[in-house]
């Protein structure tokens, strides 16, 4: 649907305006569909970002920096996320063994377990396939790439 018809406006300044508008509703919109899926496995988006990154990382530690750098949302407070993620044992943590002022977060057994649940019950071409073809999302992604410079 067009967002003049979501938002039922079409007062925008320009096409500036209403692309800003229409990404940050679009935003919105994909988080709401995804929610359940979130709740249900009792993670948040942001949890589920770092689980990811970790599951990418297997079965290499990973540092809270590195966290940061790979995060999706740079304003996300790493460290407190993954203190979250231990006590729902889905990441522990140890010391490395090169540098003791280090930490290693790993991701446990029962964090690989839930992101696999997720991966079966949620598959994102089965999300977009409905509304986008394969190319046209990959015409998306490049013209969001460009968007950021």
């Amino acid at each position: 649907m067009r967002i003049d018809d979501e938002i039922q406006s079409s007062k925008f300044e320009n096409n500036y305006h209403k692309a800003v508008i229409n990404l940050s509703y679009t935003y919105n919109w994909v988080n709401n569909e995804t929610r359940s899926l979130f709740e249900k496995n009792n993670i948040t988006i942001q949890q589920f970002n770092i689980l990811r990154i970790l599951r990418g990382q297997y079965p290499n530690p990973a540092t809270v920096n590195l966290l940061k750098e790979r995060m999706i949302d740079k304003m996300s407070d790493a460290s407190r996320i993954v203190d979250r993620l231990v006590q729902k044992g889905l990441v522990s943590r140890c010391t490395n063994t090169k540098d003791r002022r280090a930490v290693d977060i790993r991701i446990s057994e029962q964090g690989l377990k839930t992101l696999a649940i997720m991966d079966e019950e949620f598959k994102i071409k089965e999300f977009l396939k409905d509304n986008l073809t394969e190319e046209e999302a990959g015409q998306l992604s490049d013209l969001l790439d460009k968007l950021r410079g």
